[in-house]
């Protein structure tokens, strides 16, 4: 058994780390867990679509917005494995897990420009910001290290955004 689910194929996919102004990272519950399962956007790269272009599809279509811009990713695909559990009930069970090309994006809308109902059947029912530390320990067991590695990945882009210092008064020498 464990021999053939190795020799599976893994799928794949993207993944979104959306920033905003404050260089928090939006969150999503799932609909289709009974507990707390928090997750960052993340989706399937249709055949003849780039990577870049399925993000921005996959933003999209999962909370209702492109009000976004690409401002990094990944070098390399990031890959999680299924738990044997509910392996063979995900994708047909054609696939051991995912591998990921993750993007770092720019949030350029408003709170209100998020629409978890904007898809025929919402993957979400509820999302917020939190700062990328507090993601890891939200999100279900197997894709821990996968978030740790997006995190340490962006961590630059996780800075909070520098205090403007305040006009100095000028000064006039007698």
């Amino acid at each position: 058994m464990a021999k053939a689910r190795a020799a599976l194929p893994y799928r794949c996919s993207v993944g979104i780390m959306l920033l905003n102004v404050h260089n928090q990272v939006l969150v999503c519950q799932r609909a289709d867990q009974d507990g707390p399962a928090w997750q960052m956007p993340q989706g399937g790269i249709d055949k003849h679509e780039s990577p870049r272009a399925a993000a921005l599809r996959e933003l999209e279509e999962e909370i209702g917005t492109a009000k976004a811009e690409i401002i990094a990713e990944t070098r390399g695909w990031l890959a999680y494995d299924l738990p044997t559990a509910i392996q063979a009930k995900v994708w047909g069970g054609r696939y051991r897990g995912q591998k990921q090309k993750w993007f770092a994006m720019r949030f350029l809308g408003r709170d209100r420009d998020i629409r978890l109902d904007a898809h025929h059947e919402p993957e979400f029912t509820a999302w917020r910001w939190l700062d990328a530390d507090e993601l890891p320990a939200l999100t279900v067991s197997f894709k821990r290290a996968v978030y740790r590695d997006v995190i340490q990945a962006f961590r630059a882009l996780l800075k909070p955004p520098r205090a403007r210092r305040p006009a100095q008064a000028a000064t006039r020498s007698r």
